[in-house]
C-alpha cells in the first residue's frame, strides 16, 4: 500500500510539472503567432486558470471509477499537449485570426488540468485521513510546478524549442497514465480498451516526433512569401531568415528587421549622422542590432577605440558572428577587437553602467509589446542622458512616420523631454516602406531647427556608403507639413504609463 501511495504522489508531483509546462507553451506560442507578449500571455493563461476551475467543477460527476477517469483524462491530455503546437501551426495556414485555434486548445488543455487535481486528491484519499490528503497533494503539484518553470525556462524552451518541448510534454503524461495503469490494471473497469488507448499513443507520438520539424517549416513557410532557410526559437524571440532570389531577410517573431535588397537604407541613415554630429567617436554603444549591420558602420570611423554591442538575446548575436548570410552582410564585424559584445537587457545594462560614450545607437525591433515599450521611454531616454558625453548624441530607430505616425511623434517627444535636443530623419526603404529615427543631442539646448541646420552641414565624403551622401541627407531631414501635427497633444511614454505602446497598435498597419 505505501508503495502504491508513493507512486501516486509521484504522479502528482509530475502532472503538476507537465500543468504548468502546457500553460507555458500555450501563451508562449501565443506570444509568437500574434505577438504583444504580456497580453497574449495574460489572456492564455487566465483562460487556462478558468478552464481549470471549469475542469474542477466538472469533476463531481464522476462518482465512480475514479481510476478509469484519471488514467484517460492523462490520456486524452497526452495526446493535447504533444499535439498542440504542431495542430496550431497547421491550423494557422487556414484559419485566421489565428487565436480561433489557440484559445479553444488552450481552454481544452486547461479543462483536462483541472480535472486532474479533484480526481488525484480523492484517490489519494484511500491512502490518507483529509488534512494530510489535500496538503499533501497539493504540496506535490506545487512542487512539479516549481520544477516544470524551471525545466521550461533554462532547458526545453532554448534547446527543444515549440516544437519538441510540447511532445516532450505529452509522454510527461502518457508515462504518469502508463504507471498508474501498470500499478493498478487489476482495478481498471476497462483494461483492454486502455492497452489499445496506450498503443495507440504510443505510434501518434512517434510519428510526431518524426514529423514536427517538417510540420514546424511548412507552417512557418506559409507565413512568409520568400523560402525560409533558417528558423529557431530562443527564450526570447523566433528568429526567421527567409531568401528570395540573391537577396535575404531577417525577421524577429514575424516582423521584418531589414532585407538585404536595401538595408543600407536603413543602417546609414542610422549610424552616420549621429555619428558625423558627435563631439567625438572614440566611444560607442549600440542598443540591440545583435544582426551587426549597425556595428559594420559604426566601424567605418576610424577614430572609433571601442564599442559595447549589447543585445539581450545570445542566439542574435551568435547568428550575427557564424550564420553565413549575416557574416557576409555585417562584413565580419564582430570579429574587429574593438567590439565587445554584452548579452543582457539594454535597460538593465544602462541601469548598471558607468561607461561614459560619446555616441549610443538604438537599434532596437518596434515597441510593440510592453517590454519593448519601457526601451523607448523617458526613465530610458534619461538613462542613456546620463551616459552620453558633453556633445554625444543618441539616436533609435523610432518605427514608421507613416504608418504609425503617432508613436513616431511619442518617441521624438519623449527624447526631447529626457533633455536632448531633437531632430527627426525619415526616409523611403522599400521592403520596410516609410521609417524614421530621432537624433538627441547633449549639451546646450538647441531648438528642431537649429539641430536640423547642424546635421544638414554633415559630410560623409570621407566614408564607404552605397546609399548616404549630403544630398540624400537634405531628403532624410525634411517632412511634409501633416507629419507633426497635433504633436502637442501626443503624451510622453513613461515607465508608469506606456502610452507608446498605444499609439503604435492603433497605427495603420493594414495598409503597411
Amino acid at each position: 500500500m505505501a508503495a502504491r501511495n508513493q507512486l501516486l504522489k509521484a504522479c502528482i508531483f509530475a502532472t503538476g510539472l507537465a500543468g504548468i509546462v502546457a500553460e507555458y507553451v500555450m501563451a508562449t506560442l501565443a506570444s509568437y503567432l500574434m505577438g504583444d507578449s504580456v497580453r497574449q500571455w495574460t489572456l492564455t493563461v487566465s483562460l487556462m486558470l478558468f478552464a481549470m476551475g471549469v475542469g474542477s467543477r466538472l469533476s463531481r460527476r464522476f462518482r465512480r471509477r475514479l481510476l478509469d477517469a484519471f488514467v484517460a483524462v492523462e490520456l486524452l491530455l497526452s495526446l493535447l499537449c504533444a499535439s498542440a503546437a504542431l495542430l496550431t501551426y497547421t491550423l494557422a495556414v487556414w484559419i485566421e485570426p489565428v487565436s480561433m485555434v489557440v484559445y479553444p486548445l488552450a481552454f481544452a488543455i486547461g479543462l483536462l488540468i483541472g480535472l486532474e487535481m479533484p480526481l488525484a486528491t480523492r484517490l489519494n484519499d484511500y491512502y490518507e485521513e483529509l488534512r494530510i490528503n489535500i496538503s499533501s497533494v497539493m504540496e506535490k503539484d506545487y512542487y512539479g510546478a516549481l520544477l516544470g518553470g524551471l525545466l521550461f525556462a533554462f532547458l526545453a524552451l532554448p534547446y527543444l524549442g515549440l516544437t519538441y518541448t510540447p511532445i516532450l510534454l505529452g509522454t510527461v503524461n502518457f508515462a504518469v497514465a502508463a504507471a498508474l495503469f501498470w500499478q493498478f490494471r487489476s482495478q481498471l473497469a476497462r483494461p483492454r480498451f486502455f492497452t489499445l488507448a496506450f498503443a495507440a499513443l504510443t505510434l501518434l507520438l512517434a510519428a510526431l516526433l518524426l514529423l514536427a520539424r517538417p510540420i514546424v517549416l511548412y507552417a512557418e513557410q506559409s507565413r512568409y512569401r520568400d523560402l525560409v532557410v533558417y528558423q529557431e526559437q530562443t527564450p526570447y524571440q523566433k528568429i526567421v531568415i527567409t531568401r528570395w532570389k540573391n537577396h535575404h531577410w531577417l525577421y524577429l517573431n514575424g516582423a521584418e528587421q531589414f532585407s538585404s535588397y536595401d538595408e543600407e537604407r536603413y543602417h546609414e541613415p542610422l549610424v552616420h549622422p549621429a555619428m558625423k554630429a558627435a563631439a567625438a567617436r572614440h566611444q560607442v554603444l549600440i542598443l540591440g542590432g545583435g544582426d551587426g549591420l549597425a556595428l559594420r558602420e559604426v566601424l567605418k570611423h576610424p577614430e572609433v577605440e571601442a564599442v559595447d554591442l549589447v543585445d539581450l538575446d545570445p542566439a542574435m548575436t551568435r547568428l550575427g558572428r557564424n550564420h553565413p548570410v549575416l557574416l557576409q552582410l555585417n562584413q565580419e564585424a564582430f570579429e574587429d577587437e574593438r567590439v565587445t559584445v554584452v548579452n543582457q537587457d539594454a535597460y538593465a545594462f544602462l541601469d548598471e553602467s558607468s561607461q561614459i560614450y560619446d555616441v549610443i545607437i538604438v537599434d532596437l525591433p518596434d515597441p510593440k509589446s510592453v517590454e519593448l515599450a519601457r526601451l523607448y521611454s523617458l526613465e530610458f531616454y534619461s538613462l542613456a542622458s546620463r551616459q552620453l558625453a558633453q556633445g554625444g548624441v543618441l539616436v533609435t530607430q523610432a518605427t514608421s512616420p507613416l504608418f504609425a505616425r503617432r508613436a513616431f511623434l511619442c518617441i521624438y517627444k519623449t527624447m526631447g523631454e529626457a533633455g536632448l535636443s531633437t531632430a527627426a530623419m525619415h526616409n523611403h526603404v522599400p521592403t520596410m516602406g516609410e521609417w524614421g529615427w530621432v537624433v538627441g543631442i547633449k549639451g546646450p539646448p538647441l531648438s528642431s531647427e537649429q539641430v536640423r541646420e547642424r546635421l544638414l552641414e554633415l559630410d560623409f565624403q570621407d566614408l564607404s556608403t552605397r546609399y548616404l551622401d549630403r544630398d540624400a541627407l537634405h531628403t532624410l531631414l525634411y517632412f511634409g507639413k501633416d507629419t507633426f501635427r497635433d504633436l502637442e497633444a501626443i503624451e510622453v511614454n513613461r515607465q508608469m504609463s506606456l502610452r507608446l505602446q498605444r499609439y503604435y497598435q492603433g497605427g495603420d498597419w493594414d495598409l503597411y
